[in-house]
Protein backbone atom coordinates (compact mmCIF):
# COMPACT_ATOMS: atom_id res chain seq x y z
CA UNK A 1 0.00 0.00 0.00
CA UNK A 2 1.45 3.37 -1.05
CA UNK A 3 0.85 6.49 1.04
CA UNK A 4 0.93 9.99 -0.40
CA UNK A 5 1.38 12.48 2.44
CA UNK A 6 1.81 12.82 6.21
CA UNK A 7 0.14 16.10 7.12
CA UNK A 8 0.69 16.28 10.86
CA UNK A 9 4.17 16.11 12.34
CA UNK A 10 6.22 17.92 14.95
CA UNK A 11 9.89 18.79 15.35
CA UNK A 12 12.01 20.37 18.06
CA UNK A 13 10.32 23.69 17.32
CA UNK A 14 7.47 22.23 19.41
CA UNK A 15 7.90 22.11 23.19
CA UNK A 16 7.06 18.40 23.31
CA UNK A 17 9.44 17.16 20.61
CA UNK A 18 13.21 16.68 20.44
CA UNK A 19 13.20 15.61 16.79
CA UNK A 20 15.41 17.39 14.28
CA UNK A 21 13.37 18.53 11.28
CA UNK A 22 15.83 16.87 8.93
CA UNK A 23 15.39 13.49 10.65
CA UNK A 24 11.61 13.71 10.22
CA UNK A 25 12.02 14.58 6.55
CA UNK A 26 14.51 11.77 5.92
CA UNK A 27 12.11 9.29 7.51
CA UNK A 28 9.25 10.52 5.31
CA UNK A 29 11.43 10.13 2.21
CA UNK A 30 12.28 6.57 3.27
CA UNK A 31 8.55 5.76 3.11
CA UNK A 32 8.31 7.16 -0.41
CA UNK A 33 5.96 9.98 0.60
CA UNK A 34 5.32 12.68 -1.98
CA UNK A 35 4.48 15.42 0.53
CA UNK A 36 4.67 16.27 4.21
CA UNK A 37 3.45 19.19 6.27
CA UNK A 38 5.52 20.25 9.27
CA UNK A 39 2.90 21.44 11.78
CA UNK A 40 4.65 22.61 14.93
CA UNK A 41 2.65 23.81 17.91
CA UNK A 42 1.47 27.26 18.90
CA UNK A 43 -0.72 27.11 22.00
CA UNK A 44 -0.95 30.60 23.45
CA UNK A 45 -1.17 30.71 27.26
CA UNK A 46 -0.76 26.95 27.61
CA UNK A 47 -1.22 26.22 31.33
CA UNK A 48 1.81 23.91 31.79
CA UNK A 49 4.82 26.22 32.12
CA UNK A 50 7.19 23.35 31.27
CA UNK A 51 5.58 23.20 27.82
CA UNK A 52 4.93 26.79 26.72
CA UNK A 53 4.15 25.74 23.11
CA UNK A 54 5.33 29.06 21.68
CA UNK A 55 6.71 29.07 18.16
CA UNK A 56 9.62 31.17 16.91
CA UNK A 57 8.08 32.04 13.56
CA UNK A 58 11.22 33.55 12.00
CA UNK A 59 13.55 30.68 12.91
CA UNK A 60 10.88 28.12 11.99
CA UNK A 61 10.24 29.66 8.58
CA UNK A 62 13.95 29.93 7.89
CA UNK A 63 14.55 26.28 8.74
CA UNK A 64 11.66 25.05 6.61
CA UNK A 65 12.89 27.16 3.67
CA UNK A 66 16.33 25.57 4.01
CA UNK A 67 14.81 22.10 4.05
CA UNK A 68 12.56 22.85 1.08
CA UNK A 69 15.62 23.89 -0.91
CA UNK A 70 17.76 20.95 0.20
CA UNK A 71 15.12 18.28 -0.49
CA UNK A 72 13.39 19.89 -3.48
CA UNK A 73 14.14 16.90 -5.71
CA UNK A 74 12.95 14.32 -3.17
CA UNK A 75 9.81 15.52 -1.40
CA UNK A 76 7.42 18.48 -1.16
CA UNK A 77 7.63 20.11 2.27
CA UNK A 78 4.74 22.35 3.30
CA UNK A 79 5.00 24.94 6.06
CA UNK A 80 2.22 24.26 8.50
CA UNK A 81 1.27 25.03 12.07
CA UNK A 82 -1.02 23.51 14.68
CA UNK A 83 -2.87 26.15 16.65
CA UNK A 84 -4.31 25.31 20.05
CA UNK A 85 -7.62 27.19 19.82
CA UNK A 86 -9.31 28.76 22.83
CA UNK A 87 -11.67 31.74 22.90
CA UNK A 88 -9.58 33.81 25.34
CA UNK A 89 -6.41 33.59 23.19
CA UNK A 90 -8.07 34.47 19.89
CA UNK A 91 -6.37 37.85 19.58
CA UNK A 92 -2.89 36.41 20.18
CA UNK A 93 -3.47 33.49 17.83
CA UNK A 94 -4.92 35.65 15.07
CA UNK A 95 -2.04 38.13 15.35
CA UNK A 96 0.51 35.33 14.97
CA UNK A 97 -1.39 33.98 11.96
CA UNK A 98 -1.83 37.36 10.28
CA UNK A 99 1.87 38.17 10.64
CA UNK A 100 2.95 34.96 8.89
CA UNK A 101 2.29 32.82 5.86
CA UNK A 102 1.43 29.13 5.91
CA UNK A 103 0.57 26.37 3.49
CA UNK A 104 -1.54 24.49 6.00
CA UNK A 105 -3.10 25.20 9.40
CA UNK A 106 -4.54 22.68 11.84
CA UNK A 107 -6.91 23.98 14.50
CA UNK A 108 -7.04 21.83 17.62
CA UNK A 109 -8.56 21.88 21.08
CA UNK A 110 -5.90 20.89 23.61
CA UNK A 111 -7.35 22.95 26.47
CA UNK A 112 -10.85 23.98 27.46
CA UNK A 113 -11.21 27.28 29.32
CA UNK A 114 -7.56 27.20 30.32
CA UNK A 115 -7.58 23.60 31.58
CA UNK A 116 -5.44 21.10 29.68
CA UNK A 117 -6.88 17.82 28.50
CA UNK A 118 -3.52 16.09 28.70
CA UNK A 119 -3.37 14.77 32.22
CA UNK A 120 -6.51 15.14 34.25
CA UNK A 121 -7.12 18.78 35.27
CA UNK A 122 -10.01 19.32 32.83
CA UNK A 123 -11.78 16.14 33.87
CA UNK A 124 -11.60 16.53 37.66
CA UNK A 125 -14.99 16.60 39.33
CA UNK A 126 -16.86 15.95 36.06
CA UNK A 127 -18.75 12.90 34.90
CA UNK A 128 -17.50 11.46 31.65
CA UNK A 129 -20.63 12.64 29.85
CA UNK A 130 -20.35 16.20 31.17
CA UNK A 131 -16.63 16.43 30.36
CA UNK A 132 -17.07 15.16 26.82
CA UNK A 133 -20.08 17.40 26.18
CA UNK A 134 -18.23 20.49 27.48
CA UNK A 135 -15.30 19.66 25.21
CA UNK A 136 -17.48 19.36 22.11
CA UNK A 137 -19.40 22.55 22.92
CA UNK A 138 -16.11 24.42 23.35
CA UNK A 139 -14.78 22.99 20.09
CA UNK A 140 -17.96 24.12 18.30
CA UNK A 141 -17.48 27.64 19.67
CA UNK A 142 -13.87 27.67 18.42
CA UNK A 143 -15.08 26.82 14.91
CA UNK A 144 -17.60 29.66 15.15
CA UNK A 145 -15.05 32.31 16.08
CA UNK A 146 -11.87 31.21 14.26
CA UNK A 147 -11.28 31.30 10.50
CA UNK A 148 -7.51 30.76 10.32
CA UNK A 149 -7.46 26.95 10.17
CA UNK A 150 -7.91 24.54 7.25
CA UNK A 151 -8.80 21.34 9.10
CA UNK A 152 -9.77 20.59 12.69
CA UNK A 153 -7.36 18.19 14.35
CA UNK A 154 -8.25 14.96 16.17
CA UNK A 155 -11.87 15.97 16.72
CA UNK A 156 -12.50 13.27 19.35
CA UNK A 157 -9.26 14.05 21.24
CA UNK A 158 -11.24 14.29 24.50
CA UNK A 159 -11.40 10.50 24.88
CA UNK A 160 -7.62 10.21 24.89
CA UNK A 161 -7.38 11.24 28.53
CA UNK A 162 -9.41 11.30 31.73
CA UNK A 163 -9.37 8.73 34.53
CA UNK A 164 -12.51 6.94 33.42
CA UNK A 165 -13.00 3.19 33.43
CA UNK A 166 -13.70 3.19 29.71
CA UNK A 167 -12.43 6.05 27.54
CA UNK A 168 -14.52 4.89 24.61
CA UNK A 169 -16.57 7.64 23.00
CA UNK A 170 -20.16 6.69 22.26
CA UNK A 171 -20.96 8.68 19.11
CA UNK A 172 -24.74 8.28 19.55
CA UNK A 173 -24.54 9.90 22.99
CA UNK A 174 -23.09 13.08 21.44
CA UNK A 175 -24.53 12.86 17.94
CA UNK A 176 -26.38 16.17 18.09
CA UNK A 177 -23.36 18.32 18.97
CA UNK A 178 -20.97 16.34 16.75
CA UNK A 179 -23.34 16.78 13.80
CA UNK A 180 -23.47 20.53 14.46
CA UNK A 181 -19.65 20.60 14.51
CA UNK A 182 -19.40 18.74 11.22
CA UNK A 183 -22.08 20.86 9.54
CA UNK A 184 -20.36 24.08 10.61
CA UNK A 185 -16.99 22.88 9.36
CA UNK A 186 -18.49 22.01 5.98
CA UNK A 187 -20.38 25.32 5.84
CA UNK A 188 -17.14 27.22 6.45
CA UNK A 189 -15.17 25.19 3.90
CA UNK A 190 -13.06 23.52 6.56
CA UNK A 191 -12.02 19.89 6.81
CA UNK A 192 -11.10 17.24 9.32
CA UNK A 193 -8.05 15.06 9.71
CA UNK A 194 -7.52 11.36 10.14
CA UNK A 195 -5.01 11.38 13.00
CA UNK A 196 -3.43 7.99 13.58
CA UNK A 197 -2.06 8.74 17.05
CA UNK A 198 -5.24 7.42 18.68
CA UNK A 199 -3.72 3.96 18.25
CA UNK A 200 -0.49 5.07 19.94
CA UNK A 201 -2.52 6.31 22.92
CA UNK A 202 -4.21 2.95 23.38
CA UNK A 203 -7.66 3.79 22.00
CA UNK A 204 -7.47 1.01 19.44
CA UNK A 205 -8.54 3.26 16.56
CA UNK A 206 -7.51 6.44 14.77
CA UNK A 207 -9.09 9.85 15.37
CA UNK A 208 -11.91 10.33 14.62
CA UNK A 209 -13.92 7.18 15.14
CA UNK A 210 -15.43 5.63 12.03
CA UNK A 211 -18.95 6.86 12.92
CA UNK A 212 -17.76 10.49 12.89
CA UNK A 213 -15.86 10.10 9.62
CA UNK A 214 -18.85 8.38 8.04
CA UNK A 215 -21.17 11.16 9.20
CA UNK A 216 -18.83 13.87 7.88
CA UNK A 217 -18.96 12.22 4.46
CA UNK A 218 -22.76 11.76 4.63
CA UNK A 219 -23.18 15.47 5.34
CA UNK A 220 -21.11 16.36 2.26
CA UNK A 221 -17.66 16.81 3.80
CA UNK A 222 -14.78 16.32 1.36
CA UNK A 223 -11.66 17.86 2.90
CA UNK A 224 -9.74 15.13 4.75
CA UNK A 225 -6.02 15.09 5.52
CA UNK A 226 -4.09 12.16 6.97
CA UNK A 227 -1.46 12.73 9.65
CA UNK A 228 0.54 10.68 12.12
CA UNK A 229 0.94 13.45 14.72
CA UNK A 230 4.51 12.17 14.94
CA UNK A 231 6.80 13.83 17.48
CA UNK A 232 9.74 11.55 16.59
CA UNK A 233 10.96 9.92 13.37
CA UNK A 234 9.81 6.43 14.37
CA UNK A 235 6.17 7.64 14.38
CA UNK A 236 6.17 9.14 10.88
CA UNK A 237 3.48 7.35 8.84
CA UNK A 238 2.60 5.21 11.87
CA UNK A 239 -0.63 3.22 11.40
CA UNK A 240 -1.29 4.73 7.97
CA UNK A 241 -2.43 1.33 6.75
CA UNK A 242 -5.31 1.48 9.25
CA UNK A 243 -6.10 5.06 8.23
CA UNK A 244 -6.32 4.26 4.53
CA UNK A 245 -8.38 1.14 5.24
CA UNK A 246 -10.79 3.32 7.22
CA UNK A 247 -11.06 5.80 4.36
CA UNK A 248 -11.74 3.03 1.87
CA UNK A 249 -14.31 1.45 4.23
CA UNK A 250 -16.45 4.60 4.28
CA UNK A 251 -16.04 5.27 0.55
CA UNK A 252 -13.63 8.22 0.67
CA UNK A 253 -11.96 8.43 -2.73
CA UNK A 254 -9.44 11.24 -2.14
CA UNK A 255 -7.30 12.83 0.53
CA UNK A 256 -6.47 16.52 0.63
CA UNK A 257 -3.16 18.37 0.47
CA UNK A 258 -2.61 22.12 0.67
CA UNK A 259 -0.46 24.87 -0.78
CA UNK A 260 -0.87 28.42 0.53
CA UNK A 261 -3.98 27.09 2.30
CA UNK A 262 -5.61 26.09 -0.97
CA UNK A 263 -6.83 22.47 -1.05
CA UNK A 264 -5.98 19.95 -3.74
CA UNK A 265 -7.47 16.46 -3.89
CA UNK A 266 -5.36 13.34 -4.42
CA UNK A 267 -7.10 10.12 -5.46
CA UNK A 268 -6.59 7.12 -3.19
CA UNK A 269 -8.86 4.80 -5.13
CA UNK A 270 -7.65 1.22 -5.11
Amino acid sequence: MHFYADYHMHTNFSSDSHAAMEDMIEKAISFGLKEIAITDHLDCQYPDKEFPFLLDYHAYSEKIAQMQKKYAEKIIIRKGVEFGLQAHVKKETDTFYENGTFDFVIGSTHCVKGLELHGNSFYEGKTQHDAYLEYFEDLYHNIQIYDCFDVYGHIDYVNRYGNYDNRNLNYMEFQEIIDEILKLLIQKGKGIEINTSGIKYGLGYVHPKIEILKRYKQLGGEIITVGSDAHAPDRVCANFKEAYELLHAVGVKAITVFEKQQPRFISISK
